[in-house]
């Protein structure tokens, strides 16, 4: 009898990773697009500020010229020519300017693979509101992540949430990048916890992205021993 639970527990296993391949897979083409779509937004924010604050504040426009160099990079695919001129304006700025470029450095250095880098950008960018900062305190939790950091990591993606509010969007994604920090670092209750609240407040999200949250929920509680 013993012999055919095991053998349960295992295909269940199997299928939990399974789904949480195709779930995940879909998560990281979503990341893409929010953070492409935070850069976006802080571009308009920044030439905002910049328009009303152009005449107090004349060296302004040294900056916007040079992020908007860096942006016509981007676009034409020139990536480390961008990048070069983003962490120019950063070091040379300290406005909104110099905060749009850490962002863009740390996404940038993050997609080479160059995580310790990309949180010193973070760490000197000042994340607001609804949108772009929770999306850049998440970033922060996915560098911490593979530098396998991972309190770091769960800090960050707390703060991710924190600021998020209640948007639907956003913070099942982050609750789920909790989740699967909490399961590597074998924190199963506190797993579970975060599955419990995903499936009772995020059930659509569940369902877009294909997210079996019962079986992860089955398989955190088993191996809290619940």
């Amino acid at each position: 009898m013993a012999k055919k639970q095991d053998q349960g527990a295992r295909t269940t296993l199997e299928e939990v990773n399974e789904s949480l391949s195709t779930a995940a897979q879909r998560i990281e083409e979503n990341k893409k697009y929010i953070y492409w779509a935070l850069m976006a937004i802080a571009a308009i924010l920044l030439l905002v500020f910049g328009y009303v604050h152009l005449i107090q504040k004349p060296n302004q426009e040294k900056a916007i010229q040079q992020i908007g160099k860096a942006d016509m990079e981007m676009l034409q695919g020139e990536e480390d020519a961008a990048l070069k001129d983003y962490e120019k304006v950063a070091a040379e700025f300290s406005d909104k300017s110099a905060d749009r470029a850490n962002l863009a450095s740390a996404i940038l250095l993050y997609k080479k693979g160059e995580y310790e880098k990309a949180i010193k950008h973070l760490e000197d960018y000042t994340p607001a509101g609804d949108i772009v900062g929770p999306a850049s305190q998440s970033l922060l939790g996915d560098c911490y992540v593979n530098l396998k950091k991972y309190d770091q990591a769960v800090a960050s993606y707390d703060k991710a949430i924190s600021m998020a509010g209640d948007n639907e969007l956003y913070v099942p994604v982050f609750m789920v990048k909790k989740a699967t920090v909490l399961h590597e670092q074998k924190k199963y209750a506190e797993e579970a916890a975060v599955y419990q609240t995903i499936k009772d407040k995020y059930p659509n999200y569940a369902q877009q992205v294909g997210l079996q949250v019962d079986k992860y929920l089955e398989r955190a509680n088993a191996l809290a021993g619940k």
